[in-house]
């Protein structure tokens, strides 16, 4: 039987203000809380919230048969507690399904794996935290940002306990062979790849409003007869698009909400189900290993991280964010750790893009900026002012391999000041023992003294005799008193 594995994505970043140089060291706040709200309300409105309430119903109406997964980063829950709490009660209703699996990824949407192996593992954690305070359920399978994969990452998140990766099925990896198996990790064979199918997805996220496409319009019934009619021994069709394809990108009127609903009754009619990520990892067997040297991603057509890192403008100013990674993680500045996670947001990244033509199109669609060079200017004022803070806490003078010593010995020195709590702690308790000891000993000890001074005592009752009458003599009588006369 063939699979169809949905998964949707959902992430809003923190829109930065307007930043001047002349801000700089005199305003700590970098944040658009107008656009952030206006964004998100208006995209939870016209989307997340009716595309939540389809997914319920599609439960609801196939008694659970239709599944599917979702991926939200940790900035989104956020906005979506503060501006669009509405929203969140649908997830945890559809948490509490049992039919969709939250998957993990990092907190802040950040490309920690290509710079920092430390921060991405916590920003994970963060994200997998999160997750199961609001919805607890805990994630199983990991997508990193922008679905950014190679095999220099597949060991860190096998060994973060993730049984399964999602990522794109790029033809320039792939070649002959297709996306619609179950792969499994060169650098950690028993790590299991799932790759998006790129026609498939964008058929639906790009496609289904084109009227110069040669199969508008897309119908529900055509679209599962393609799946259908694949060759028989293909056995997972992976979809994975953005949640907001569904009334933001793809209006309501463009019939995309009756489209989503109808595809589990033509499925059903067809042999085909759906299943979560989790289901594909446990039900299906790698049927080859698969290797990728060089990171992929799902953005732009090549498919790789140029998206972010694709010129002098992004590399600055990704460059100048790390190099005070190590610093701020000493920090105990919980304003400084959350503007450190939110200035990571692979969007500040995205919008300094300076690409052409389509690509080009898709970068200037989604900034807020009028130029690639205007986002870098605001992104290098905020950061600058960020760096100020934090060499406050601990100054840029001290070398990178003279903070990493210092580190070093820090954190000797506290190992070895917890060993010597703990044998403080030992000695405490050996001497509280030997005192209990002691006293339960200390009158035992002191009976055979206390004897001879009882025996001496009663000697001591007894009246001693006169010398003359232990010699056998008569003792002397007294004279009695003469009476008065």
């Amino acid at each position: 039987m063939k699979a169809i594995c949905f998964y949707f994505q959902i992430h809003q970043p923190f829109r930065l203000k307007r930043y001047r140089f002349f801000d700089i060291g005199n305003d700590h706040y970098y944040y658009d809380d107008f656009a952030n709200d206006d964004i998100i309300t208006r995209i939870a409105h016209r989307s997340y919230i009716p595309a939540a309430q389809s997914l319920l119903r599609m439960i609801e109406d196939t008694n659970g048969a239709f599944r599917c997964a979702l991926s939200i980063t940790g900035v989104a829950l956020e906005q979506c507690e503060q501006y669009v709490p509405e929203f969140i009660d649908l997830l945890k209703k559809l948490a509490a399904t049992g039919k969709v699996e939250f998957l993990a990824e990092t907190y802040d949407h950040s490309l920690a794996s290509l710079a920092d192996p430390e921060e991405f593992e916590i920003q994970v954690k963060l994200h997998t935290a999160k997750i199961e305070e609001l919805f607890g359920v805990k994630p199983k399978v990991f997508r990193n940002t922008e679905l950014i994969y190679s095999d220099e990452l597949a060991p860190q998140i096998a060994a973060m306990g993730f049984k399964g990766c999602i990522t794109e099925g790029a033809k320039h990896i792939l070649g002959w062979k297709s996306p619609n198996y179950v792969y499994a990790a060169a650098s950690a064979p028993k790590l299991k790849l799932l790759l998006k199918n790129d026609k498939l997805s964008d058929d639906i996220s790009l496609r289904f409003n084109n009227t110069a496409w040669n199969e508008y319009p897309l119908t529900a019934d055509k679209y599962i007869g393609w799946i259908a009619d694949t060759p028989q021994e293909e056995q997972v069709f992976n979809l994975f698009m953005n949640l907001e394809t569904f009334g933001e990108f793809q209006t309501a009127d463009t019939g995309i909400f009756q489209f989503l609903e109808a595809l589990p009754r033509f499925a059903r009619e067809r042999g085909v189900e759906f299943i979560t990520p989790s289901d594909a990892v446990k039900t299906f067997k790698p049927v080859d290993v698969l290797s990728i040297v060089h990171p992929i991603s799902w953005a732009d057509e090549a498919r790789d991280t140029s998206a972010w890192l694709g010129n002098l403008l992004q590399n600055e100013a990704f460059n100048k964010l790390y190099s005070v990674a190590e610093r701020v993680r000493l920090s105990d500045n919980r304003q400084l750790k959350q503007d450190w996670g939110r200035l990571q947001a692979s969007d500040h990244f995205f919008y300094m893009s300076t690409k052409h033509m389509a690509d080009g199109a898709s970068h200037s669609m989604f900034s807020p900026y009028d130029t690639p060079y205007q986002a870098f200017t605001n992104y290098m004022n905020v950061l600058a002012d960020f760096i100020v803070r934090v060499e406050e806490q601990y100054p840029m003078s001290i070398e990178n391999e003279e903070l990493n010593s210092l580190l070093t010995t820090i954190r000797n020195q506290a190992r070895e000041i917890e060993t010597l709590n703990k044998e403080i702690t030992t000695y405490r308790l050996n001497e509280e023992h030997l005192n209990e000891e002691h006293a339960l000993r200390e009158p035992k000890e002191k009976e055979p003294e206390a004897a001879p001074k009882a025996k001496n005592a009663r000697k001591a009752c007894k009246p001693k005799a006169p010398k003359a009458e232990a010699a056998g003599e008569k003792p002397a009588r007294k004279p009695r008193a003469k009476k008065a006369e």
